[in-house]
């Protein structure tokens, strides 16, 4: 473990005194609107939509309002913690950074600002595949960082991944299955973003009329670093985000099957952690494969629109798999008492994807570490009111189902 003596350790070095802009920010809602502003129009537009209609995007905001808390009162709620343990880690809120990629664009060595703020805070952190800074420069300046992995097409490419990601260090490997295919991200050529991002006028001019974000970010890290390459998608570094073979890398995934699951479990001796689940069977699959947990999601909304949100099967896979196998949970969570419904309902965690990337941009890693805060708070005080102390307080009996 890293100790705060340790140079690279983010305790080692002090944040400077967070910016203003934090003070006009009172919940993760707020960040959004100020990112937007912040944001060349493609770089948001990739960061905030979704496939086709967005109604999955939708769904996995508007589920949160059929679901309401039953309180307890006159309980002893003095010493309260909301920390929560998993894999034989102890974190200081049951709810961490979701892995999203290409976040570099977003922030200067975004993927570097999520974990140390992640790590500062002692929450987890979870690094994308499709990240634009080597995986080892993450895994070197905040040990306890999760690595998310896209499988790529072939065995042998899946193999040197995963000794890639032991090498670096991560312990915790968490396995991404549902992008079987690209989805048809509609949302993201109206806004002008492309894969491969296609520098043009409608950039250029976003850029001007945003210099913060050209002088501060893209700017920044052409001289220092060159052209961004996804650095983490296969064991050998891959292609710029400017070449025309960056789509041809994310292909030839429709043939992969849980046999490739089987493989990833002989091979990877840390937990093991299958993310993109939404049916009971597979989440039993995963368990009987020997996955560690799992991570129930619909990628945000970004992959097959009209599909359920994560909540609304939570409570059936938590029965399924049984209290001692960790169900982890994403998709539109905004708020603590968003965070305790799931807890409630049976999730070990909650991951937290498109706000802590907002925060980034508004205000690099002080706005993540505001956002990590605004979100501690709310948990703290909802578990009061519940008259809860802790999270395994929690259960099905706080929660009533709205109908109608």
């Amino acid at each position: 473990m890293t100790t705060a003596t340790d140079p690279l350790s983010p305790a080692a070095t002090p944040l400077p005194r967070p910016p203003a802009v934090l003070r006009r920010m009172l919940s993760l809602h707020d960040f959004e609107d100020a990112a937007r502003r912040r944001l060349p129009r493609p770089i948001f537009g990739y960061i905030a939509g979704a496939a086709e209609d967005n109604a999955s995007l939708r769904d996995n905001r508007e589920v949160f309002g059929e679901y309401a808390f039953t309180t307890r009162v006159l309980r002893d709620v003095s010493q309260r913690s909301q920390a929560v343990e998993l894999f034989g880690e102890r974190y200081s809120s049951p709810f961490g950074i979701a892995p999203m990629g290409i976040n570099a664009l977003s922030t200067y060595r975004g993927d570097l600002v999520l974990a140390r703020a992640a790590q500062r805070a002692g929450i987890v952190s979870v690094m994308s595949g499709t990240s634009l800074i080597p995986m080892e420069d993450v895994a070197r300046a905040s040990p306890g960082t999760w690595f998310q992995a896209y499988l790529p097409g072939d065995q042998a490419r899946v193999d040197a991944l995963i000794d890639r990601v032991e090498r670096a260090g991560f312990r915790t490997l968490v396995v991404t299955v549902d992008i079987p295919i690209s989805a048809n991200r509609e949302n993201n050529i109206r806004t002008g973003f492309s894969t491969p991002l296609r520098p043009g006028l409608r950039l250029a001019w976003d850029g001007l009329v945003r210099p913060r974000w050209v002088a501060g970010t893209f700017l920044r890290t052409l001289l220092h670093h060159g052209m961004p390459h996804f650095e983490n998608s296969f064991a050998t570094r891959g292609a710029p985000i400017v070449s025309s073979s960056v789509l041809r890398d994310f292909s030839a995934r429709d043939h992969l099957s849980w046999n490739h699951l089987e493989a990833i479990r002989r091979r990877w001796k840390g937990p093991l952690v299958v993310k993109g689940l939404l049916s009971v069977d597979d989440a039993l699959q995963a368990r009987n494969l020997g996955a560690d947990g799992v991570v129930l999601s619909n990628h945000g909304g970004r992959q097959l629109d009209g599909v359920v949100s994560a909540m609304r099967v939570l409570e059936a896979v938590v029965a399924a798999v049984g209290p001692a196998f960790p169900v982890l949970i994403d998709g539109g969570f905004r708020r603590g008492s968003d965070v305790l419904k799931a807890i409630a309902l049976g999730a070990r965690m909650v991951l937290v994807g498109r706000p802590f990337n907002y925060a980034a941009a508004v205000a690099g890693e002080a706005g993540v570490q505001h956002a990590i805060g605004l979100l501690r708070d709310e948990v703290d005080r909802n578990l009061a009111m519940l008259g809860a102390t802790a999270c395994t307080d929690l259960g099905p009996g706080h929660i009533v189902r709205r109908h109608g």
